[in-house]
């Protein structure tokens, strides 16, 4: 028990991140803070954030920054740049105004932008124009046959194997309709053959004169290529927005026509996509918001639904008649994705109308929605623009990019809160709206709306704060005054330090330039209930540790 005039000792350290949830909070974090993080590579002291450099200036918005060799790919306005030794090359025109996305498949680069697929292999860019199946095989001049390969939907064109009789000279397609503007290509025995006639309508070819049999019993000697386009199919996958490399497949969804529908490409060949191979996510049309790989399933995240069917999975599967499968499987967690998704350091995570979600459990156990970001919620949901949010892992960090706003999702520094962990969060503000990024070599690149900035600045003027909680000194009913000695803290930098008493405002107490070490702030308060503390620069600082020395008086007179 405390006597009148007795010296509390007190100890701020040992730092962990913001705490919005109001001001009397764990002394480690701050109910206020703006654009400090712990940089773990340097010190475990908060510091001031990295500044922004510009890297690459762009007329247009930029939309996506990716890397590819030994080059820079940017997606800015409707053009593709290729950028290298400061030098911009335009690679393709017309593309849409909007986030995109790409991945690398063994050695092509492929980008998504919700209205191309395109290619690239360091040389030319071209849009995927899709593998060429056999759909038959073993097919006799009139038809029948054994179906091989399924229809592409990324190209209109197949190939159709035939077993010459030596006497037929009118051969039936296995499509009808097709297209009158791509003449057949056709091969006998290996030898290209052009003396034929189509019948585009029917479907059929007449040759001038009979193939021959072939010279081995039961072997296709006549192979025709042709097309048939069927208007819609293609854009299915052209206007899906979301890709997700699995199991050596690519999951394509976010076509706002089928929203709750993904499609998945060939084993190895982003190019061929099976027009069987897709799966619908639920009985309702709500939208998918994002598609992750991790603990050996595809998650799928949905919007919220009525019918409470909102987080899927898909595992492969053998199936007898169509190989490796990928069923969907509903998960037993109801909570909507309104957000993004993404695998975090081996974490699920997804951003319902709540915050952060985090999975707990896997695809062999019951799973549960656990959340993680309790310290955070009341400003990141409440931001204007929280649904159109993105996610890059950097540093150890998740960053949530909202508009010009960053939340900071600390993988190094969790928490227990009722039996589920939880994460310690920074918060920033960038100063301008932050459209993608990428993580390249370490460094993040930030594409904005006139150009491509990089977080490599550390000597750039940066405003940046950290605010102590609500102090009672652990006697709420007792009034203290502070030690004349003053507040000791072990920082660097320019630094303004800011007291305020209970309900008032934060008043200066003095400024302190170019601290190398600590310094002493001369708080000289009397007979108050609690305390704040601000440290504040508009410069750079860090800040270690902070000691704070009051003397117990008497009760507080009510």
């Amino acid at each position: 028990m405390s006597n009148t005039g007795d010296l509390i000792s007190r100890i701020y350290s040992g730092f962990r991140g913001v705490d919005f949830r109001g001001d009397e909070i764990n002394l480690k974090r701050s109910p206020d803070s703006l654009n400090v993080w712990k940089d773990y590579k340097e010190t475990d002291s908060i510091r001031t954030r990295p500044g922004m450099r510009l890297r690459e200036a762009f007329d247009g918005v930029v939309y996506g920054v990716f890397f590819y060799k030994d080059a820079m790919l940017v997606h800015s306005g409707n053009k593709l740049y290729r950028v290298k030794d400061g030098v911009k090359t335009v690679l393709f025109s017309g593309l849409n105004e909007a986030p995109s996305s790409s991945f690398v498949f063994e050695s092509g680069w492929y980008f998504k932008d919700g209205k191309h697929y395109l290619q690239y292999d360091g040389a030319l860019v071209k849009e995927v124009e899709g593998y060429v199946p056999t759909t038959t095989i073993a097919r006799k001049p009139a038809g029948g046959g054994t179906k091989h390969e399924d229809v592409n939907m990324l190209t209109g064109r197949r190939k159709n194997t035939f077993l010459a009789d030596g006497i037929s000279t009118e051969y039936v397609l296995d499509g009808m309709e097709i297209d009158e503007n791509f003449l057949p290509i056709v091969t006998v025995n290996g030898e290209a053959v052009t003396a034929f006639t189509v019948d585009y309508a029917a479907g059929h070819i007449t040759f001038a004169e009979a193939p021959t049999a072939p010279a081995t019993d039961g072997q296709d000697n006549v192979v025709v290529e042709f097309s048939r386009t069927i208007d819609g199919v293609r854009e299915k996958i052209l206007r899906c927005t979301m890709i997700q490399v699995f199991d050596n497949r690519v999951f394509f969804s976010g076509n706002t026509d089928y929203p709750n529908t993904l499609w998945h490409s060939s084993l190895d060949d982003p190019s061929y996509v099976s027009d069987l191979d897709y799966y619908r996510e639920g009985i309702d049309e709500s939208n998918i918001r994002g598609m992750v790989a991790g603990n050996n399933a595809l998650w799928v995240f949905r919007e919220p639904s009525d019918a409470h069917t909102t987080v899927f999975y898909h595992t492969p599967a053998i199936d007898n008649d169509y190989g490796k499968i990928y069923p969907s499987i509903h998960s037993s967690i109801a909570t909507g994705c309104i957000g993004k998704a993404i695998n975090f350091n081996d974490d699920i995570v997804f951003f319902s109308e709540r915050g952060m979600e985090g999975i707990s459990g896997d695809v062999t156990t019951e799973q549960v929605a656990a959340h993680r970001s309790s310290l955070v919620d009341r400003k990141m949901i409440a931001e204007p623009s929280y649904k159109n949010m993105f996610l890059e892992e950097w540093e150890g960090y998740l960053l949530v990019f909202i508009c010009n706003k960053v939340f900071l999702a600390d993988s190094r520094a969790v928490f227990t809160n009722e039996n589920h962990i939880e994460y310690e969060w920074f918060y920033w503000d960038l100063g301008v709206k932050v459209i993608s990024s990428r993580v390249h070599n370490g460094v993040l690149y930030l594409g904005t709306e006139n150009g491509i900035y990089t977080l490599t600045d550390f000597t750039a003027d940066v405003e940046s704060y950290w605010v102590t909680p609500k102090d009672k000194f652990k006697y709420p009913h007792k009034l203290k005054t502070t030690n004349k000695r003053g507040c000791v803290a072990e920082a660097t930098g320019d630094i303004s330090v800011y007291a305020k008493l209970e309900d008032t405002d934060f008043e200066l107490i003095g400024s302190y330039e170019d601290v190398t070490d600590y310094f002493v702030s001369r708080i000289k308060r009397k007979k108050f209930k609690d305390i704040q503390l601000k440290f504040y620069s508009n410069t750079r600082f860090s800040l270690e540790t902070v000691t704070l020395e009051c003397f117990i008086g008497g009760y507080v007179k009510r």
